[in-house]
């Protein structure tokens, strides 16, 4: 079944993409709950327009993300929390860091970027070091962002 998005949806496309599922996960959850529409010719020819008409303003959004991911590479993001004392705690974090946490540092650099746009490598974070997470600013722009987790004094 050939469905046509209208908004992005994780692991499947963005928003206006023409994507091929199967024929239940279209009828019974994209179609129902507003994700897509049925990708029937004249659909398409609707949508090609709108593309077309959009490709100007596409191209600012793609400037502007990639001017961003430019200030993200300078940006020396140090996370400080509550970690163990003593020879067999080391690096132990209590508790853990995760998107949030690194939205929360970014939005204090001034950057905002939403949590569900910032993908930490290994998931969550347990104990200090240096880590990498990608950030999405843009359908076609992703950064990959070197933070540290330090230990609070």
């Amino acid at each position: 079944m050939e469905l046509i998005l209208k908004q992005d949806v994780e692991d499947l496309g963005f928003k206006d993409d023409i994507v091929t599922v199967k024929n239940g996960y279209g009828r019974n959850y994209l179609i129902p709950h507003g994700h897509a529409i049925l990708a029937t010719p004249s659909a398409k020819k609707v949508l090609a327009e709108t593309l077309k008409q959009r490709a100007h303003k596409e191209k600012a959004l793609i400037d502007d993300a990639n001017k961003t991911a430019e200030a993200f590479k300078a940006l020396d993001i140090k996370i400080g929390a509550k970690a163990g004392t003593g020879a067999t705690a080391g690096d132990k974090l209590f508790g853990s860091i995760t998107n949030m946490d690194l939205a929360n540092a970014l939005r204090n650099e001034g950057h905002e970027i939403d949590k569900k746009f910032i993908s930490i490598q290994g998931g969550n974070i347990k104990r200090l070091g240096q880590y990498e997470a990608a950030i999405r600013l843009h359908r076609s722009v992703t950064v990959d962002l070197t933070f540290e987790v330090i230990a609070e004094k």
